[in-house]
């Protein structure tokens, strides 16, 4: 059986179209087409995405995007897909996402950075289903439980020749006791607070913990607002000293006034990411 089990072009009506030029850019509709998957992992028919320019003529480089949130709250639907994997995709990407297990109709359970891992990692398996797609060249993106989801594939894999996380989460433990937001995920995910089960997961899940695990090979960029109350940004401040410790070459910027969402902040973001990507992704 094929990695890709179904796969359908997203199709807009003329409102939601017009909102994607105006938001995204016109390149984003006209050049690429979007796809909503069903793909396996781990004999799992799980829910993703993919995007690709529509031009045929050369090989591009892949980028896998991990979203946040946890179950459904945070699930990408088809219009916010059409626009930032279709924004991806404009810059000259093929782009695979996914909405991790139990999500959005897909087999499993979201175990929010346990065997969902493998969610990330068996997207590269699907590149080969995309003509266009160069499968030698692979880059990776997080935001949010996205940046964790990124975090903990890089220690798993030496495939990425560069990352990106934005508002990413590092370290589980410390944002427990200081957001709300953080406390809620926990009670869904990670056991009965100050268990032994609860104790290990957020260890073991924590890149901080773990910074040692990262390739000295795979650059990143990492963002993060100063105002950020979600994911606390001293998550990013306090990686970066492991992140020297261990000699992984990065680059941290933090956005003054910035919220969770960066939403004041978002050409400044996409400009990052885009400079990044083109540095490293070739």
């Amino acid at each position: 059986m094929s990695e890709i089990t179904e796969r359908n072009i997203i199709t807009l009506n003329s409102t939601q179209e017009k909102m994607i030029r105006s938001g995204w850019g016109a390149e984003t509709v006209d050049n690429t087409t979007v796809e909503k998957i069903t793909y396996l992992s781990d004999g799992l028919r799980v829910k993703g995405y993919i995007a690709y320019p529509k031009d045929y003529s050369k090989k591009y480089p892949c980028i896998i995007w991990c979203r946040g949130g946890i179950g459904n709250a945070g699930a990408i639907d088809s219009f916010t897909a059409r626009g930032i994997f279709g924004q991806l995709a404009a810059w000259g990407y093929v782009v695979f996402s996914t909405q991790y297990r139990g999500n959005d109709g897909g087999e499993g359970n979201d175990e929010f950075g346990g065997s969902d891992i493998n969610d990330v990692l068996n997207l590269v398996k699907l590149a080969k289903h995309i003509p266009q797609a160069d499968e030698k060249i692979w880059g990776i993106e997080g935001w949010s439980r996205g940046g964790m989801m990124t975090y903990l594939t890089l220690t798993k894999s030496k495939l990425f020749k560069a990352a990106v996380v934005t508002g990413g989460i590092a370290n589980l433990r410390c944002n427990s006791e200081e957001s709300r937001f953080m406390r809620k995920l926990y009670e869904l995910t990670m056991g009965k607070y100050g268990s032994d089960n609860f104790n290990h997961n957020c260890q073991s899940r924590s890149i901080i913990n773990i910074t040692e695990k990262l390739p000295g090979s795979t650059p990143l960029l990492i963002i993060h607002g100063s105002n950020d109350e979600r994911v606390l940004p001293h998550d990013s401040l306090d990686l970066s000293y492991k992140l020297l410790a261990n000699k992984i070459p990065f680059r941290l910027v933090i956005l003054e006034g910035g919220d969770h969402f960066l939403k004041s902040h978002r050409s400044e973001v996409d400009i990052q990411r885009k400079q990044w990507f083109k540095k490293y992704l070739k």
